[in-house]
């Protein structure tokens, strides 16, 4: 490794005492090795500080930091971009893990073409256990129109599981988001922005390994309570998340260096959203009112 790192891989952890072990073992033996790799513990109240400090103390890679409290899975990633002090940035997660030559074959993509915002691998979906491995065959594939209003659209309509942000990402780019909200859907929201200013390249090979299993953000998607605990760790999860979903695509797009015929272009296409989804944001305000 040089004196200098050029990518940052961001590990947010929270009570993952069961998984951190492999993903942080996944990811030193990464083939690419200019890295450094700053942990960001949410106040976890489990042995996952311990093991996470365990590392950090047997390689020099390792930044360990800790939250006095607990923020919120949301803030927590967003933490790790005010830490982030390199040209890329890769966040991952406490339970899932990464093939080695992923972050090589990645920068490989990244450092060829700077009109590239993000580098993400094709998936294998595991159970608790990492066994069961079903391909995932995300619909969203490659984001590569020359039109960042082609881009946007193309992937508010497509996205299914959202996982492409745990790819590499130019930091260029990242910072002129409006990164993760602290509600439900906004890793969506974050992607949709991102691709605004940058191209989307997925990678042929099955190179991440996404983990499901009960306490996964990802496992009751719809369970009130328990997207609270997982996003907000909070017993009350934020309200009205699809407005705020509908809400930040048009602060994106206000906020992003497009023409101004672009914007209306999208402001158009978003007024139609409205109207598509105007029973689930409805019962949003239902809810709000009666209950």
């Amino acid at each position: 490794m040089t004196d200098s790192p050029i990518v940052t891989i961001g590990l947010p952890v929270y009570n993952s005492e069961k998984y951190v072990e492999q993903s942080l073992k996944s990811l030193l033996s990464q083939t690419y090795e200019n890295f450094i790799l700053i942990i960001s513990d949410n106040a976890s109240t489990d042995s996952t500080g311990q093991i996470c400090q365990d590392y950090a103390n047997a390689d020099s890679r390792i930044r360990y930091h800790r939250n006095e409290t607990n923020i919120g899975n949301p803030r927590n990633f967003n933490r790790i971009v005010e830490l982030t002090t390199t040209p890329y940035l890769k966040w991952s997660t406490a339970d899932d893990y990464w093939a080695p030559t992923f972050l090589e074959r990645a920068m490989e993509v990244m450092e060829s073409d700077p009109t590239v915002a993000l580098c993400f691998p094709k998936a294998v979906i595991v159970d608790a256990m990492g066994e069961n491995p079903q391909f995932y065959d995300d619909p969203l594939k490659v984001l590569q129109f020359e039109d960042p209003a082609e881009r946007f659209m193309t992937l508010i309509k497509d996205i299914k599981l959202a996982h492409q942000h745990l790819g590499v990402i130019r930091m260029s780019h990242l910072r002129q988001t409006h990164l993760l909200g602290t509600y439900v859907g906004s890793d969506i929201n974050l992607l949709a922005e991102l691709s605004l200013y940058g191209k989307f390249v997925e990678l042929p090979e099955r190179l991440f390994f996404r983990r499901m299993h009960k306490d996964s953000g990802s496992w009751k998607r719809g369970d009130r309570a328990h997207e609270a605990r997982r996003y907000h760790a909070a017993a009350k999860q934020v309200g009205f998340p699809r407005w705020r979903t509908e809400l930040a695509f048009y602060a994106a797009v206000g906020a992003s260096n497009l023409p101004t015929s672009s914007k209306f272009r999208l402001y158009r296409h978003l007024a139609r959203r409205l109207v598509w989804n105007r029973q689930i944001l409805m019962s949003e305000l239902t809810r709000s009112i009666f209950g």
